[in-house]
């Protein structure tokens, strides 16, 4: 998949003008929808750059992992839970002062095992508009995404 033209900058992240261009850090994100149309939100552990802000699950990737290997490792070892196929659905660049990401969003409708937070983080089943906060911000265009849809969805029937 070629990566979106656009970058969406974030509380000023970036290098400066002079250094030498950052690593891009690839990162599979997992989208999960259950049965009524909810999507999973997680919190971001402490620890972590923006430790409290809700996002989608997922990590980087591996060397050699494609991106649906990557979600289907990640979320394992993050929430427990093993995914049904998961190809990407769109991406986004975004970047963060501490990084430069590309997220690769893979929608995900089936899984089995249960959830469980294996890194302290809460989550929650949020519909549209998500009431959970604050939201990481290279999850607020997904969430656009996803309401877009919505409204074309609405629109056809």
């Amino acid at each position: 998949m070629s990566r979106s033209a656009a970058v969406f900058v974030v509380d000023g992240g970036g290098a400066p003008e002079n250094a030498s261009p950052r690593p891009v850090t690839e990162v599979a994100v997992g989208i999960l929808i259950d049965r009524e149309g909810r999507y999973l939100l997680t919190s971001r552990p402490a620890g972590k750059a923006y430790a409290g802000y809700w996002e989608f699950p997922g990590g980087k990737l591996e060397a050699g992992e494609s991106v649906e290997q990557a979600l289907r490792r990640e979320l394992q070892e993050e929430i427990g839970v093993t995914i049904g196929e998961a190809p990407v659905w769109r991406d986004s660049m975004v970047d963060y002062p501490h990084a430069l990401v590309h997220l690769q969003f893979c929608k995900v409708t089936t899984w089995s095992g249960d959830l469980h937070m294996h890194e302290g983080q809460s989550y929650c089943w949020q519909r549209l508009p998500v009431s959970c906060e604050p939201v990481l911000p290279g999850t607020v265009p997904v969430l656009a995404w996803l309401a877009e849809e919505a409204l074309a969805g609405d629109s056809q029937r």
